[in-house]
C-alpha cells in the first residue's frame, strides 16, 4: 500500500471516484487487472488518494446541480485498511453535508459501519449499495474470492439495508463457466435477492470477460487450485478446458448461456427485479428531483 496526494477525485459523467485504486480481495477473475487500465504499480499495491475528503468537498462545493455520487468501480471503497483509514467514511459524511446521493460498489461486510449515514443520505436524497455475488456455495467463494466476507455474510449486508430502507443491487458478475455456472448457483443468488428486496440485479450475460493481464492472472489461479484440491472441489483440467474451448477470446461465455439466462430472466420478472446494465445504471444515476426542489425553494414559486 502506497499513499499519493491526487490531483483530483471525482469523474464526470457519471459523477464517480475511486478512493482507492487496486485491491486485496484477491479474487481471481478480477477484470480490473487488465492491462488496459494502465497501472503503474502492483494491482494488491494499493494506491490510497489520502486527499480524496478534501478533493471532493472542493468539487462538490462548486457542483451547481446536486447528483449522485458513485464509488467502487476500480477499487473496493471498503478494503481491510478503510477499517483504520475511514477515507470512505469521511467522503460519505461530506456527500450527507452537501446533499448528494451515493452508491457505494462492495464485496465487503465493512460497509455495515457506514449504514447509518447511507440511510440518512437515502432519507434526504438517495443512496444505493451495490454488493457483488457470484457464488452461492461459501466454500467455492472462498477459492475464487479468497480474501473477502463469503457470500451468506454479504447476504446479511443486504438484509440490514432491507431492514433500514436502503435500496440495494447486486451484481451477478462474472459468472465462470465450468466452474459455477450451473442452476444451483444461479437459483441460490436468486433466492438471496428475492429475500433481501434487492431492487436490481446487475448481469452481463452468463460468462465473463479476459483480457491481456487479468487473463494471466486467471489461469494462474487456476493452476494454483489445480494444485491444492481444496474443499472438495476439483479444478484439475479447467484452464485447459479454458483455452482449448475459448483460445484468446474477450468474452468468454458458459455453454449453458442460453438455458441459465432464460431461467435468471424469467425469475426476475416473476419477482420484480429489474435485470440487465445500462437500465440499471440510468436509474443509480438519477437525483431525485424532489431533494433538488428542496434545496432550492425558490424554484417552486416559479410555478
Amino acid at each position: 500500500m502506497h499513499f499519493v496526494n491526487a490531483k483530483s477525485i471525482l469523474t464526470t459523467s457519471p459523477c464517480g471516484m475511486n478512493i482507492y485504486r487496486g485491491c486485496s480481495h484477491g479474487c481471481i477473475y478480477c477484470d480490473s487487472r487488465s492491462k488496459c487500465y494502465h497501472f503503474t504499480h502492483d494491482f494488491s499495491d494499493i494506491e490510497v488518494k489520502q486527499n480524496a475528503p478534501e478533493l471532493l468537498e472542493q468539487a462538490l462545493k462548486k457542483k451547481r446541480k446536486k447528483c449522485m455520487i458513485g464509488t467502487g468501480s476500480m477499487g473496493d471503497p471498503y478494503i481491510p485498511a478503510e477499517k483504520e483509514l475511514c477515507i470512505t467514511h469521511r467522503c460519505l459524511e461530506i456527500i450527507e453535508r452537501y446533499g448528494f446521493g451515493a452508491a457505494v460498489q462492495t464485496k465487503s461486510d465493512l460497509v455495515l459501519r457506514d449504514l447509518d449515514i447511507l440511510e440518512r443520505i437515502n432519507k434526504k436524497t438517495k443512496a444505493v449499495v451495490q454488493m457483488t455475488l457470484t457464488t452461492f456455495d461459501d466454500d467455492l467463494c472462498s477459492l475464487v474470492e479468497p480474501a473477502v466476507c463469503p457470500t451468506s455474510r454479504r447476504f446479511e449486508v443486504l438484509l440490514e439495508c432491507k431492514k433500514r430502507g436502503i435500496p440495494t443491487v447486486v451484481w451477478f458478475s462474472p459468472i465462470l463457466p465450468f466452474i459455477n455456472d450451473t442452476k444451483e448457483n444461479i437459483d441460490g443468488i436468486l433466492d438471496y435477492c428475492i429475500r433481501a428486496g434487492v431492487k436490481a440485479i446487475i448481469c452481463f450475460g452468463i460468462g465473463l470477460t479476459l483480457r491481456d493481464g487479468s487473463r494471466d492472472y486467471f489461469y494462474s489461479a487456476l493452476d494454483r487450485l489445480a494444485s491444492t484440491q481444496s474443499r472438495g472441489f476439483d479444478f484439475a483440467g479447467i484452464k485447459q478446458r479454458y483455452i482449448k474451448t475459448f483460445g484468446n477470446s474477450y468474452i468468454i461465455s458458459s455453454p449453458h448461456e442460453n438455458e441459465l439466462w432464460k431461467h435468471l430472466s424469467d425469475t426476475c420478472k416473476k419477482n420484480n427485479i429489474m435485470l440487465g446494465g445500462e437500465s440499471i445504471f440510468k436509474w443509480m444515476e438519477e437525483f431525485p428531483e424532489s431533494a433538488e426542489s428542496s434545496d432550492n425553494p425558490s424554484q417552486l414559486e416559479l410555478f
